[in-house]
């Protein structure tokens, strides 16, 4: 049976029989009450990566996102993001349904900056007509762009400057270290609370975690438990991300060397030259309306699963090997070439 390869996210990946075997192997106790020695094991060993002072295992990283905003902002307050950024846009509004913490989206830049003078615009005076603007929230990867150190510098300058707390929403805060060539701790650096994804480009099957300092991280602990997040003996998921931390960070240049292979075979189809945008795992490619309505399904009959309509958006992980990249390309010559044949055969002069 031909393989599936599946090119939608990376958090489509599943362990592998190194990590079921620390899974099996975990040592657990009952984290609601402090006592499951793989769980503190993790956040410790996660917030000495980040050169923070502690850290929480939670289910998610839009968990991990809604507990810092409530953690940094009260009802009534706000938070400044990126109007694509995935703390506002794609998780369900939780910080404002459940926190009453008021979002204030901004464009983003097209290397998935926010513009700090339009964010000084943006930051309301202190009036009783206005919310309180108490939180600075940033993305990176953003689209798998990686923000550039020196704007996260300015951006952390700024946010003191302003009396601002910022968070970094590191979802994929491992790409962007690896893209760059530092530690995660240089990037983390500029931000008060950081969180990042063990179950996209790591291969964990579960869970992400919150960095910070001890009484921001005690807060998050509070309000973990309030939005039903205790998972008791959650060791078993723990050893999966220890194992996906000691073990997965650096293949990721793996996964950006397959993204770049991927989107130069792809620029190598005439149709769609000018058409192929790629950062770190991610390629992006620009279909048209009568494409996109055909291409993904023949893309599923050739077995490969792809997300998005136009652009497509396509992500290499751990579980996506050279091999599949040179299929998928062949997939996409083989479509356009198809095509092709149909539109010359369409614009042939009849005889009769």
């Amino acid at each position: 049976m031909k393989k599936i390869i599946d090119l939608r996210s990376d958090t489509v990946t599943r362990p592998s029989s190194e990590m079921r075997n620390a899974i099996y192997s975990a040592e657990v106790g009952d984290d609601v009450f402090g006592e499951d020695p793989s769980v503190n094991q993790l956040e410790a060993y996660a917030a000495d990566l980040l050169g923070k002072e502690a850290g929480l295992f939670v289910t998610t990283g839009t968990q991990g996102n809604l507990l810092s905003v409530l953690s940094h902002c009260e009802r009534g307050e706000e938070y400044i993001a990126g109007q694509q950024s995935h703390v506002y846009r794609w998780e369900a509004g939780g910080a404002c349904v459940l926190g009453g913490v008021y979002p204030q989206p901004l464009d983003q830049e097209s290397d998935g900056t926010l513009n700090l003078d339009k964010i000084k615009q943006a930051i309301k005076p202190d009036d009783s007509h206005f919310a309180k603007t108490k939180l600075l929230a940033l993305e990176n990867t953003h689209w798998g762009k990686v923000l550039p150190l020196d704007y996260l510098k300015r951006a952390y300058e700024f946010s003191r400057h302003h009396n601002l707390k910022i968070h970094l929403d590191g979802a994929r805060l491992f790409n962007a270290a690896v893209a760059d060539r530092v530690s995660p701790k240089m990037i983390a650096n500029y931000f008060d609370s950081v969180t990042f994804c063990l179950s996209k480009g790591l291969g964990a099957p579960v869970g992400s975690l919150i960095c910070g300092d001890r009484d921001f991280i005690a807060k998050a602990r509070r309000l973990r438990k309030m939005v039903g997040g205790g998972m008791r003996q959650a060791g078993v998921l723990a050893a999966a991300g220890e194992y996906a931390l000691n073990n997965n960070v650096n293949r990721l240049a793996i996964d950006h060397e397959n993204a770049s292979f991927l989107a130069e075979g792809l620029r190598g189809i005439q149709e769609l030259q000018g058409k192929i945008t790629h950062y770190t795992n991610m390629v992006f490619v620009e279909i048209g309306p009568e494409v996109k309505a055909i291409l993904p399904s023949f893309l599923h009959s050739q077995g490969i699963l792809v997300f998005g309509r136009d652009p497509l958006r396509l992500v290499t992980h751990l579980d996506i090997n050279r091999q599949d990249i040179e299929r998928v390309i062949l997939a996409f010559k083989e479509f356009y070439f198809s095509e092709k044949k149909i539109s010359d055969k369409s614009t042939k002069p009849s005889i009769y």
